[in-house]
């Protein structure tokens, strides 16, 4: 195995992952997470293949792998053995030299199919200290194809059998997501959905920017989103098809609805209606195109986020005073609260300060919010129990966390100062790996794909 495998948590954070799971070896230099170094060489190019698109997708392989934090790439300027070859076993006494724990070698070809070109990337992962190649999904070294236009797809997947390999954590480079587009002055703001790669590129936008929306977010199951618009000056919920471009009102409601949000299997939505100054939560299926109400309380609960299982619900209420997390069952039993006692809805947080927009993370073990407390804005994250609280992030204004779909990464969108547009920016679980998505206006209300198939 390799020397130095790179750690995906610091020990603190291993504290959170449940045993079954932490298959990962913890790296540590005076308490900061010291990267791994790998080299990647510029893929080879074979006859019929275009050199600069091996090049390029050699490059996001990189740029994903160095995102993470987990990673450093070893300079190509300092390779020793430049005659590599997918078929045959590197030198690796020159790559020890160089202090790379792991190599990875790649190649790129053209293969026609019933006539339609295709690119092909093969693909093998060295142990440098161990001498030996490292399988990847059970095998020696993996193959993708794709369509010439998808080539940064398959650096994704490459990028993520990769670290899937090196960490043990589930893959999230091929994915997309969604966000909200903004442009114009802060008094005629122009907000438009758009879609783009998990690392910023290839950004599509999918509506006009005629009418304003907000809060996208994708369903885990299909190619639909869920977002509420101002389409004829009534703020509702409304679903948009990615495939065919086809949007819909959800529902009939009389009332302003808002904060939608997939049930975690997608064949339902939950969102807030509001009315007579208070808001409930509500559930609406969406092949029986029936609405049942989630909560009937005086107070306003909004911001629910279902659990993995589908069993439990976290939203956002005031009902204690100020805006807190609670969790109640989907199906409105009573639950045994963490505080002790029996409630239809069970209180998580106590600290000082508001929370809200609380989701619940894939692997069903932390729940993210946004927390406002002594003017400042910050991304946490705390345990189903309500125990563990932890604040990942501080600035002017941070907002809207989202998690990626391996549960390691969130993603939020900030304000650094004052009358600053908004951008959109990405965490990792310790806190440490704080990075800028690019994106070509500003952007707000960033929400993350499931992988793509």
């Amino acid at each position: 195995m390799i020397r130095k495998l790179a750690a995906t948590l610091l020990t603190a954070l291993a504290m959170l992952v449940p045993v079954s799971m932490a298959q990962v070896t913890v790296n540590i230099s005076e308490g900061v997470l010291k990267p791994s170094p790998i080299a990647i060489p510029t893929f080879e190019a074979s006859a019929g293949a275009d050199p600069e698109l091996a090049a390029e997708i050699t490059e996001v392989v990189r740029n994903d792998l160095l995102s993470t934090g987990l990673f450093k790439v070893v300079p190509e300027e300092a390779h020793i053995q430049k005659d590599l070859s997918i078929d045959t076993q590197p030198r690796f006494a020159d790559w020890k030299i160089i202090e790379s724990d792991a190599l990875v070698v790649g190649e790129v070809d053209t293969v026609t199919v019933e006539g339609v070109e295709f690119i092909r990337a093969s693909v093998r992962l060295w142990d440098v200290y161990g001498e030996q190649v490292m399988r990847l999904e059970g095998q020696a070294g993996r193959r993708f194809t794709a369509k010439p236009e998808d080539w940064r797809r398959i650096a994704h997947k490459i990028a993520d059998t990769i670290y899937s390999r090196l960490t043990g954590e589930d893959p999230y480079f091929d994915s997309r997501i969604v966000y909200v587009a903004e442009t114009g002055p802060k008094d005629d703001r122009v907000k438009r959905l758009a879609i783009m790669d998990s690392d910023g590129a290839n950004v599509k936008y999918l509506t006009s920017g005629t009418f304003q929306v907000l809060t996208p977010r994708f369903s885990p199951s299909n190619q639909q989103i869920t977002y509420m618009s101002f389409e004829n000056n009534r703020p509702r919920v409304y679903l948009f098809d990615i495939q065919n471009g086809r949007q819909e009102v959800l529902g009939d409601f009389r009332n302003m609805t808002f904060a939608p949000r997939f049930s975690r299997g997608g064949e339902s939505v939950l969102l807030t209606q509001a009315s007579g100054g208070n808001s409930d939560i509500y559930i609406r299926d969406l092949v029986t195109e029936e609405t049942r109400r989630l909560t009937d309380h005086p107070a306003i609960d909004t911001s629910p986020s279902m659990s993995p299982d589908g069993e439990q619900i976290v939203f956002n209420s005031d009902r204690g005073g100020s805006p807190q997390l609670y969790i109640m069952n989907t199906d409105g039993s009573q639950l045994t609260c963490p505080s002790g006692g029996r409630d239809t809805a069970c209180r998580i947080t106590f600290g000082s300060g508001r929370y809200s927009t609380p989701v619940w993370s894939p692997r069903g073990d932390l729940i993210a919010f946004t927390k406002q407390t002594r003017g400042r804005f910050h991304i946490g994250v705390i345990g189903t129990d309500g125990k563990g609280e932890r604040l990942l992030t501080e600035s002017y204004l941070d907002e809207g966390p989202e998690w990626s779909p391996n549960g390691r990464v969130i993603t939020f969108f900030r304000e650094e100062a004052p009358g600053a547009g908004p951008s959109l920016w990405s965490v990792d679980l310790t806190g440490r790996n704080l990075r800028r998505i690019p994106t070509p206006t500003d952007a707000s209300d960033p929400a993350w794909s499931p992988l793509l198939n």
